[in-house]
Parts: structure tokens; C-alpha cells; sequence
């Protein structure tokens, strides 16, 4: 081998560069602390707001509204779901911690959970 040759693969100890932990011969990866938790976890609901966002993928092009990040338990939640699906004269469901509302009722949405005292946002586009 010449001098510009070296090794960057070898069978017995893997990748061989600067891109090396030298201690372990792994490469270095970044930790992600926020990874390991649950999306439900909220750390402080006063800081927090409830999200309200629109989809529409695998509805067959149907529209629903989700309300996230609630900090209500599921009988409470269902309480403001019948207010909601009343009030908008339209259908709805509570799934896991969220709740759908059929159609794009973002703004009055919006609205209802302000007077109902809880902080929101509209989120996505």
C-alpha cells in the first residue's frame, strides 16, 4: 500500500474514520431526551394550550377537526364533546386523548373552547 492508501472498511472492526468514537468504535449519535416520553405528557398545562388542527388523509377526502392536548379525563372530555357536536350541529368522536369533529369548524372551534376557559391554537396550515 502506498501512502495516500488507507483502510476505511475492515470486517473485523467495522467503519474506520474521523466520523469514530475512539473510545468505543461506534459512531456518536445525538441524544434525544424529549424521545423517550409520551406525546401526551404535558408539562405544565397552564403554559400549554390545546391545539386544533384540520386533516383530512385517509378520510376519503373528508375534512375533521382534532382537539389536542387537552387536560381533561375521558368523562370530561366527553361532556365537552356533546357540547361541541350541539352547538355546531354536526358529529364527532373522542379517540385516545383527542377529539374529532366532522368538518372544518377551526374558528368556531376556537371560540367555544375560549369561553369553555381553555387555551387555544390553531396548528397546521
Amino acid at each position: 500500500m502506498g501512502r495516500d492508501d488507507r483502510v476505511v472498511y475492515s470486517t473485523e472492526h467495522g467503519q474506520l474514520g474521523k466520523a469514530m468514537d475512539k473510545s468505543s468504535g461506534k459512531k456518536k449519535r445525538k441524544q434525544n431526551k424529549a424521545f423517550g416520553e409520551p406525546a401526551s405528557t404535558i408539562r405544565n398545562p397552564a403554559k400549554q394550550g390545546v391545539r386544533i388542527r384540520r386533516e383530512s388523509k385517509g378520510r376519503g377526502g373528508k375534512s375533521v377537526c382534532v382537539i389536542d392536548d387537552l387536560p381533561l379525563h375521558e368523562k370530561e372530555m366527553k361532556v365537552l364533546l356533546k357540547k361541541l357536536k350541539s352547538h355546531l350541529g354536526c358529529g364527532g368522536a373522542v379517540k385516545g386523548a383527542s377529539i374529532e369533529i366532522q368538518g372544518d369548524h377551526r374558528e368556531k372551534l376556537l371560540l367555544l373552547l375560549e369561553k369553555e376557559g381553555h387555551k387555544a391554537k390553531l396548528s397546521g396550515g
